[in-house]
């Protein structure tokens, strides 16, 4: 087996289905706030755009992905960003965005330049920035966010040699598993040190559009050169299991990187782009998702307010970065809870492998993903509060 695979440990959702399946074993109820997979029904008219769409020939689709979808995401940006994008030469579709970031890399790093293969990624992250690394044979740097600077990935603080080796910077705004937001300026500081030293900025943004005031902003706001964004229509509309999305920027990044993709099998089906261009294309289920999340959202506020439990950066994500209560580690409290059938995903499943192997992983958070519905969530609340008062 290759020897970086087998060093990885688990993929942290594979852990959480486990542990799920054995409470459902001792026929236990489960309150499943682990994974980011909300329960929402799909919109109707994106699910019959689909249907209308399965054909009765089945053709291999292009990577390129369709026209229409293209100009709709280029409207879709323009209209949310006020961004302009040639949907020709600055969008390419994705099999949502994990399959899109694990493969950047595998485009970008070059293993014969070894001065110039390292790849800076703030942990606590989405594990699929160092994966992807790894699996292209470069060299994953993971820096520690800090609950002081607001979870940003400060560059600024870096030295240079680092900077000067880095080919990839990822950020994540807002931030999984924090829920963290970036302001303008943060944005621009970023960018400014990427071009300085030549580095691809890759920005994360499947969380823009899961917000409670002010709206996010995208990279690409702050400049195009140098710079891929990642979004997806998960979170978004709940087309987690459509698998959709799409990667927009640079015209030369995205060039090389259709070339790429190419050899990958990633070119999404054609039933899936039509539904794509409908969902793009409509902000009203998007408006109503966001008020079911912040009615959940709202109903764990007045919970942990009243248990005395610490969250952050509820503005923007469904989920909430809590700390566990004084004396034990999110992993502890985490444990405390599948007791009770309530299911969380504690902060080290966020660590990077290299914290796990140089044993730096540690954290007193855990994280929540407002996924049940509302319902579900007031009656896990009482379930939750009977199981705090039992530590």
């Amino acid at each position: 087996m290759n020897r970086t695979i087998r060093s990885l440990k688990p993929y942290p959702m594979e852990e959480l289905n486990r542990i799920k399946a054995e409470l459902k074993d001792k026929g236990i109820k489960i309150y499943d706030f682990g994974t980011g997979d909300p329960k929402e029904p799909t919109d109707p008219k994106i699910r019959q755009a689909l249907i209308d769409a399965v054909p009765e020939v089945s053709q291999y689709p292009s990577v390129a992905g369709r026209k229409e979808l293209r100009e709709a995401v280029s409207r879709w940006f323009l209209n949310r960003f006020g961004v302009k994008l040639d949907p020709a030469s600055q969008i390419i579709p994705s099999n949502g965005s994990k399959e899109a970031i694990f493969h950047f890399p595998l485009v970008f790093i070059d293993t014969d330049i070894p001065e110039k293969n390292k790849v800076i990624f703030g942990t606590p992250a989405y594990p699929v920035y160092e994966r992807g690394t790894l699996y292209a044979g470069g060299v994953p740097v993971p820096v520690p966010l800090r609950e002081e600077d607001g979870f940003l990935l400060r560059l600024d603080k870096l030295d240079k040699s680092l900077l000067e080796e880095t080919k990839i910077v990822w950020i994540n705004y807002p931030h999984n598993p924090t829920g963290a937001t970036a302001p303008r300026s943060y944005f621009e500081e970023v960018y400014g040190i990427c071009r300085e030293y030549g580095i691809i900025l890759c920005s994360d943004e499947c969380y823009t559009e899961i917000y409670y005031g002010e709206k996010p902003l995208s990279a690409l706001q702050i400049g195009i050169e140098g710079v891929v964004v990642f979004h997806s229509l998960s979170k978004r509309s709940g087309l987690t299991g459509y698998r959709t999305g799409f990667i927009a920027g640079d015209p030369k990044l995205i060039k090389e990187y259709r070339k790429g993709r190419a050899s990958f099998g990633v070119a999404t089906p054609d039933f899936i782009q039509k539904a794509a261009e409908v969902a793009w294309s409509d902000e009203e289920h998007v408006e109503e998702r966001r008020k079911i999340f912040n009615e959940k959202r709202k109903i764990f506020i007045d919970f942990f307010d009243r248990i005395g439990l610490k969250y952050l950066y509820p503005e923007a994500t469904f989920y909430f970065w809590i700390k566990a209560p004084d004396g034990m580690t999110g992993e502890e409290y985490a444990k405390h809870l599948l007791k009770y059938g309530i299911v969380v995903s504690p902060g080290v499943n966020f660590c990077s492998g290299i914290e796990i192997l140089e044993n730096r992983c540690s954290s007193e958070y855990f994280r929540i993903a407002l996924v049940p519905t509302v319902e579900e969530c007031r009656e896990a609340v009482s379930v939750w509060e009977k199981a705090h008062r039992e530590l």
